[in-house]
């Protein structure tokens, strides 16, 4: 072998491991609310190289609510889950589906309820036998919903309407009295007048400080990959920063959601920095006596299982 063919097989040879070095880890990911700024981090930051960063691609899935998105975890159809409810996690886990929490998506409710503009309901104390919307069963909207009927005693009919888009079709055409949604959906809306906001889950002063949506993995993935997940919280943890810190941030969650960016600075406004701090899990006391008295547990996870459940990588430099 001459040694100029040595060289360039030693070249070649060098830029194959390069290469191989450098491919980017797949995770695949479904996510709730396509268009939410709680669940806007994967998409914002894949988009701004902080996944890439990380030596990450994600393979993203929008689902309608926390159900679907638990499902495709648990059935290892997606390694990771954003934004499910965290009291429907602890009931799949407590019966034995392979879920991990591995961050906080949200502590406390950036959802509300409106009517349309012609409604007589004026709050929900003027609920009583209305239909009353939430996204999915086990979503934090419906723990929402089951819990504003018994703050305020009153007797109304809980429906799943699915996403905000549907809800908000239902609302508008009489078929349900009080839609829910989550920002940025319906902000343009109630600026218009078309609709009317007639409560806030913040209304419940016990949902204020819960740990309410979760970061989950599939326990298996996790087991297998847990440098993978630790990357991808971290990067998770960076796109929030940039989120918070970077005009540019705005921008780019305009363009994702489709809205003005005055109205992305509206919608931040819903989401407090504090809230979407991934390391940050509180009231899970809290959540587990909702579960319960709602009858999404049938008892409190213990110390032990609570430990099991949570699995929150450490920072990464």
């Amino acid at each position: 072998m001459t040694r100029k063919i040595r060289t360039l097989f030693i070249l070649v040879a060098s830029a194959m491991t390069f290469a191989v070095a450098r491919a980017d880890d797949e995770i695949k990911l479904a996510v709730g609310a396509r268009g939410n700024w709680e669940t806007a981090a994967a998409e914002l930051g894949q988009k701004a190289g902080f996944f890439r960063k990380r030596g990450l691609t994600l393979d993203l899935l929008y689902t309608q609510g926390s159900g679907e998105t638990q499902q495709a975890v648990i059935s290892s159809s997606v390694a990771i889950g954003v934004g499910l409810g965290t009291a429907s996690v602890m009931n799949a886990f407590a019966k034995g589906a392979p879920l991990r929490a591995i961050g906080n998506a949200s502590t406390g409710s950036s959802e509300y309820w409106y009517v349309a503009a012609s409604s007589p309901v004026q709050s929900m104390r003027d609920a009583a036998g209305k239909t009353i919307a939430y996204s999915t069963v086990g979503a934090s909207s419906h723990l929402e919903v089951l819990g504003f009927l018994r703050f305020y005693g009153i007797d109304a009919k809980p429906i799943g309407t699915g996403g905000t888009a549907a809800t908000f079709t239902q609302v508008m055409s009489g078929q349900v009295d009080i839609g829910w949604s989550s920002p940025p959906f319906g902000v343009e809306a109630v600026a218009a007048g078309q609709i009317r906001i007639v409560a806030h889950g913040s209304d419940l002063p016990y949902f204020r400080d819960q740990t309410i949506r979760l970061i989950v993995a599939n326990a298996d993935y996790l087991q297998a990959h847990q440098g993978i997940v630790a990357r991808f919280i971290q990067a998770y943890r960076d796109t929030l920063q940039w989120m918070y810190a970077s005009p540019d941030a705005l921008a780019a969650y305009a363009e994702f959601a489709h809205v003005p960016e005055a109205t992305a600075r509206q919608v931040r406004v819903f989401y407090p920095r504090d809230n979407m701090q991934v390391d940050h899990v509180s009231g899970l006391a809290s959540v587990m006596a909702d579960g319960v008295a709602f009858k999404y547990l049938a008892a409190p996870l213990s110390e032990g299982q609570v430990g099991k459940l949570f699995r929150i990588p450490a920072p990464l430099d």
